[in-house]
């Protein structure tokens, strides 16, 4: 069931409580909206353009762990990461011919394995670590806390995309 309060979700440092509730919350809600979906509704396309359900949540699980690294390692994805994870972070048309033909099970597990290491790394933080401020290679800053609302900003516009495109698919059957 999901839970419509925002309060410390657990064993975590008060502002991170909160913040893991926000994450939690959302997530729930994304489960809900494609949980029943078919991989034929995961794969489908509404133009030559956009991006599939399927690409979208694997987008969603990129973010997060791209996020991981930045926040919790204090560095930008390498290489290896960069291969495993770059046609889910790009999208387009490469992910739509490679990200495709799983089932809801298959995102659902992805976005599960992300979501347990953010968990475990947000246990073991405290709430100063939310406001440490740093810098991106333009001088421009930004702190932890961003990063973690930019996660959840990032998972709330695209599940809109997925309920546009599943609005589009039942008017097309």
């Amino acid at each position: 069931m999901i839970d419509y309060r925002i309060k410390n979700a657990g064993d975590y440092a008060q502002k991170i409580g909160e913040l893991v509730s926000m994450l939690e919350h959302t997530r729930a809600v994304t489960l809900e909206e494609i949980k029943d979906l078919s991989e034929e509704d995961l794969d489908s396309v509404a133009d030559e353009t956009s991006n599939t359900i399927g690409a979208l949540l694997h987008h969603i699980a990129s973010i997060e762990y791209v996020h991981q690294v930045i926040s919790f390692e204090g560095r930008d994805i390498n290489e290896a990461e960069m291969e495993q994870w770059k046609t889910a972070l790009e999208l387009g048309p490469e992910a739509r011919k490679i990200i495709c033909e799983n089932p809801v099970s298959y995102y659902m597990n992805e976005l599960a394995k992300v979501r347990e290491k953010t968990l475990l790394k947000f246990k073991v933080i405290n709430d100063d670590w939310l406001f440490e401020e740093k810098k991106w290679g333009n001088g421009v800053p930004h702190n932890n806390y961003y990063l973690w609302f930019h996660v959840m900003e990032d998972e709330i516009n695209h599940r809109g995309q997925i309920r546009m495109l599943k609005r589009m698919l039942s008017g097309s059957k």
